[in-house]
């Protein structure tokens, strides 16, 4: 690919994605950025966290649980996200924008695991979903060893996050639409 002035952020993350084996690229607020390969713990962590809202009846309750699906932003012409896990509706397929993204009027909660980019997880992303009315976001924070729930964003923003500690439980807002409550100990280190 030719770089120009006028190469548009989609394409740079389409290069970027197919250029950079492994990484993934997402567009906050205008500006690309790059996610390394996730490591073997935080695989963990999703797949069980996918396995609990199965077991909780996500699928009777209209509900599909789903990892790196892309989510269009409302932040800017050409923003997306791709949250590690989220909750989405099963008529999700009918909400496709473009770029391999959704509507977020179709996610009930999206989850990220933090890495080596914690930073844009609690920062910037947390403003991005808030602003496309997420209703929760749900972070298992490595970085400071706790996990912060964010739920029911006004006027596009989230209020204070709950935070929780090891040896707690997050319970699962009833907005998410199932009854679940998963340990911090299995969202920070994935289950034993």
């Amino acid at each position: 690919m030719a770089w120009s002035r006028r190469t548009g952020v989609l394409e740079a993350e389409a290069w970027l994605t197919r250029e950079l084996e492994g990484y993934r690229g997402e567009v906050l607020y205008g500006r690309l950025t790059a996610t390394p390969l996730a490591d073997a713990v935080h695989q963990v962590i999703l797949t069980d966290v996918a396995h609990a809202f199965s077991g909780a009846g996500a699928r009777e309750a209209g509900l599909k649980c789903l990892l790196g699906i892309g989510l269009w932003l409302p932040t800017g012409s050409d923003d997306f996200a791709v949250p590690d896990l989220s909750v989405v509706e099963q008529d999700f397929r009918g909400k496709h924008v473009q770029h391999n993204c959704y509507a977020p009027d179709g996610f009930r909660l999206v989850m990220e695991v933090t890495a080596d980019n914690w930073s844009d997880d609690l920062g910037p992303k947390a403003e991005c979903y808030a602003q496309a009315g997420i209703p929760a976001y749900l972070i298992a924070d490595r970085k400071h060893d706790e996990v912060l729930l964010y739920t029911d964003p006004v006027d596009g923003k989230y209020p204070d996050p709950a935070r929780y500690k090891r040896g707690q439980s997050v319970p699962v807002p009833e907005s998410v639409g199932v009854t679940l409550d998963l340990s911090v100990d299995t969202l920070l280190d994935g289950d034993d």
